[in-house]
């Protein structure tokens, strides 16, 4: 998924937008951002945005290359962790 936006204005999506970006149900997304397990948010006035560039970016985080690829990085599901579950997944793998 390359799509350059250079040069372009920031865009926002609000959660029913996001969730559509990025193929989840709206509140599998919710659960992510309560549990801090999600895509970096911004709140104006009051409502939940998302950046396009945050959104690609945690899409791109998760990506393998095969089952056995341990990946970059690990995106939790959607649920309470405990603060040493949050932290280890935050950890660059190598």
């Amino acid at each position: 998924m390359s799509t350059n936006l250079a040069g372009l204005p920031p865009r926002y999506l609000r959660t029913p937008e996001a969730s559509r970006f990025v193929g989840l149900s709206i509140r599998t997304l919710e659960k992510h951002r309560i549990y801090g397990t999600g895509p970096r948010y911004s709140k104006l006035g009051g409502r939940v945005v998302y950046r396009i560039e945050d959104l690609q970016a945690w899409v791109d985080a998760a990506a393998k290359a095969s089952t056995s690829d341990p990946g970059k990085v690990v995106v939790l599901p959607a649920r309470r962790h405990t603060p040493a579950e949050l932290e280890q997944a935050r950890q660059p793998r190598r």
